[in-house]
């Protein structure tokens, strides 16, 4: 097979010598997948039980563990889908071009990537060839990723794209109709409900600039809820 068409699918790295089979059932460990993550108290904590953690096969193939960037105590937390090739390589999430995108996003009213933004993803190690995780591999990873959020304790909760947003929002509307709008996240480490909100994902933004225009007002409406006065 000719190069040009290996990363046409994707097939932009040599991740082993050793064929994998994709069409495998991936293996999840119930016993700590399922188990609450409670006596983890620290972000440090918890990025060491994901390195130590072997009930997701995309840790095979993947190069680093993506674990979170930004600020742990800023107001605004974002967490989008998983990571991808550059991510993959930096072992920091949204650093690709569509990270770049989404900083300049935000930018754009007033707020900083390392000072105003905390950022994770539900999948912290890539998928190969970026495809989309399996529902398999969201459900083994879900328990990290709502301790995160636990601990974080952000204000206000943003889900970037429709992957973060059904795993997370467990609704079964598409992100067309749930963007733009609020809603109450909880779960049983929070004192308090976190404010929620979903934009599209900047990748989809970079196929389809079109729908710029709506992330704009999504990114406004964000921006007034950080500054208005909580209650």
């Amino acid at each position: 097979m000719s190069r040009d068409f290996l990363l046409s699918v994707g097939a932009d790295e040599i991740m082993s010598e050793t064929p994998l089979n994709r069409l495998e059932k991936i293996s999840v460990t119930p016993s700590l997948a399922s188990s609450p993550l409670s006596s983890i108290n620290t972000l440090e904590e918890l990025k060491t039980a994901l390195q130590n953690f072997e009930g997701c096969d995309l840790k095979k193939t993947a190069m680093n563990l993506v674990f979170g960037d930004g600020n742990p105590s800023a107001s605004l937390m974002l967490v989008g889908e998983a990571p991808g090739a550059e991510e993959d390589r930096q072992g920091k999430p949204f650093v690709g071009m569509s990270g770049q995108l989404l900083t300049r996003i935000f930018e754009s009213i007033g707020l900083s990537r390392d000072k105003d933004l905390y950022i994770s993803n539900v999948i912290n190690w890539r998928p190969p060839g970026n495809r989309q995780p399996t529902s398999q591999e969201i459900t083994a990873c879900l328990p990290f990723i709502k301790r995160h959020i636990e601990l974080v304790n952000p204000d206000f909760l943003v889900l970037v794209g429709g992957t973060a947003t059904k795993a997370l929002l467990s609704d079964k509307e598409g992100i067309t109709k749930i963007r733009g709008k609020w809603f109450d996240y909880t779960s049983p480490g929070l004192k308090k409900p976190i404010k929620m909100t979903a934009i599209y994902h900047p990748s989809y933004l970079l196929r389809s600039p079109s729908r710029k225009k709506d992330v704009w007002m999504d990114v406004l409406t964000i921006r007034d809820a950080l500054t208005k006065p909580r209650e």
